[in-house]
């Protein structure tokens, strides 16, 4: 029940033939120093594949712009069909991995496999965060990256939602006043 999660496009894939999307809502960060992340994906899909022989995968953040593909990425299989064609996605050079970014995302991920750990229904995909890109557009004024900005979506319950208004910062309940 811990919920809502992120709703992300993973891509994969070593060359341009078998580039692939897959809709992720089991991700997160699981250390800051050094960065890592996780993606869990049940070992059916086509995506597993790819990651489980390059170790490497790009997160890439949705938006209210990317919901439909975001949904289409995550009920269509990359064997049948090329889901960047599919829905006019970009793929764009990584820095640091050999799989794609996605351009239209305003934040994308590259990272490493490090372990891979057998769950029950899924397989964790740890990894070492190696590159963030941040879509120039979203930079405010201070170099930081404006999120509200972006228009992100989260996944709770089978649905998709966009998320808002900002509640408070870091430390804001005990800030003197």
């Amino acid at each position: 029940m811990v919920y809502p999660v992120p709703a992300t496009l993973v891509s994969c894939g070593d060359k341009k033939e078998n580039y692939n999307i897959i809709t992720i809502a089991w991700t997160g960060t699981i250390n800051s120093d050094p960065a890592m992340t996780y993606v869990s994906i049940r070992p059916s899909r086509h995506s597993h594949e790819i990651i489980k022989r390059t170790k490497e995968f790009v997160i890439n953040l949705t938006t209210k712009k990317l919901a439909f593909a975001t949904d289409f990425c995550g009920v269509k299989s990359g064997r049948n069909i090329n889901k960047f064609e599919a829905m006019k996605l970009t793929p764009a050079s990584a820095k640091q991995v050999k799989a794609p970014l996605i351009k239209e995302s305003p934040v994308n991920i590259e990272c490493k496999v490090t372990e891979i750990k057998k769950l029950g229904s899924h397989d964790m995909f740890i990894a070492k965060v190696l590159c963030i890109h941040g879509d120039k557009q979203y930079m405010d004024s201070r170099g930081r990256f404006n999120l509200a900005a972006a228009q992100p979506i989260a996944y709770s319950h089978g649905k998709y939602y966009q998320l808002g208004k900002c509640l408070g910062f870091y430390g804001f309940s005990v800030k003197k006043k």
